[in-house]
């Protein structure tokens, strides 16, 4: 029976968790009997979180500011890394595991995963860095490769695995990676196609929801001013009652506008839904992406150039549309009024695949039945 950890740092957004959570369920579908910890730092638990499979371990939360740092609500940042720190190298000796997948830093925000890998490593686990498909611009990147967050990489882990496909971003070419990554595809919910939409459906999300305002604000227009269609907006955890304030009243009387909070993911609705207009972020638009559905992608364009990059590119392949935070919701208006739905197979003909969390469990697993003491 393996023992698995994962660990993510989650500072602002579902993303890290979110994957390492289909991942571990990925896992389990083949190994009913393995062992799964998740250490995390996202300060609420969605409900895809609350699987009794899974043994979670909480750290305190460093939710990430407009200007890319970091911040405890009441710790200084120094004792909520210290914290991090002794919550991680605890859960190692704890759960003695045969692998650690760590999302996205190799040592944690501020190097607080590096004691509890030494730990790992020195016991016999392998180590597997998870990164996702567009990490942010190339010259950010490469920065942040050549100083002390990556330092040693290459010879601590044992397998690098990229939650994407080269097409969209080929992280050794792009960042000059220092190791050849295994690409396994988009980690997304399993699903199929519906056989059945709504067309007056429009779906607008905003990912977590803390910096949403401006799709929320873009979605109440598009419900005041399009009849034609109904508006479900899907607020996430993070949106506050500030950035939903947004909303028009008049959208809403109209009864052409519903409000869902805290939905446990979108799948189900973007598999009913004609359109769907949203940001850019990792999870909600490998959702509709997966449900066939053209996105109208509204992305975050700071403190990451990520969202902006991943847009732009998925543009470029003729997957998605892309509108500035600012567009008019006549501009946007014009694109709803065409057809929003993916021919079958596009995705599959420019070369993105939707199954990585079953490729990322099968590498994963494979390190665990080579590492097994």
């Amino acid at each position: 029976m393996a023992r698995y950890l994962f660990a993510s740092h989650d500072g602002f957004g579902l993303g890290h968790v979110r994957r390492n959570t289909l991942i571990a369920r990925a896992l389990l579908a083949g190994e009913p009997d393995a062992e799964i910890t998740i250490v995390t730092g996202l300060p609420m638990r969605p409900a895809w979180l609350g699987d009794p499979r899974l043994h979670v371990v909480p750290v305190p939360p460093l939710l990430k500011d407009s200007d890319g740092s970091y911040h405890h609500e009441r710790l200084s940042f120094e004792d909520a890394i210290r914290a991090r720190a002794a919550a991680f190298t605890g859960a190692v000796r704890a759960v003695d595991p045969d692998v650690v997948v760590v999302d996205r830093h190799p040592y944690g925000l501020a190097g607080e995963l590096r004691a509890g890998l030494d730990l790992a490593a020195s016991r016999g686990a392998r180590l597997a860095l998870g990164l996702r498909d567009v990490l942010d611009a190339p010259s950010v990147v490469a920065a942040e490769l050549a100083g002390q967050g990556w330092a040693g990489v290459e010879n601590l882990y044992d397998e690098v695995l990229v939650y994407g496909d080269p097409v969209l971003c080929d992280h050794e070419a792009e960042y000059g990676l220092p190791m050849t990554p295994r690409y396994c595809g988009w980690v997304g919910e399993p699903g199929g196609r519906p056989r059945h939409r709504d067309e007056k459906l429009l779906v607008v999300t905003g990912g977590g929801g803390g910096d949403g305002e401006a799709v929320f604000r873009l979605g109440a227009e598009l419900a005041a001013g399009l009849a034609q269609l109904h508006v479900v907006l899907v607020a996430g955890p993070y949106a506050t009652k500030d950035i939903i304030g947004a909303l028009s009243a008049r959208a809403l009387a109209s009864g052409r506008l519903r409000l869902v909070r805290d939905a446990p993911g979108c799948m189900d609705l973007l598999a009913r839904a004609g359109r769907v207009v949203q940001m850019a972020g990792y999870n909600s638009t490998v959702e509709a992406l997966a449900a066939g559905l053209r996105p109208v992608l509204v992305p975050r364009r700071s403190p990451r150039r990520e969202q902006a990059i991943r847009a732009s590119r998925l543009a470029a392949l003729g997957l998605a549309d892309v509108v500035d935070e600012s567009a008019p919701a006549e501009e946007v208006a014009w694109l709803l009024e065409r057809s929003r739905l993916l021919p079958a197979g596009a995705l599959a003909a420019v070369g993105i695949r939707l199954d990585g969390a079953a490729r990322a469990a099968a590498a994963i697993g494979a390190l665990a039945g080579a590492g097994l003491r």
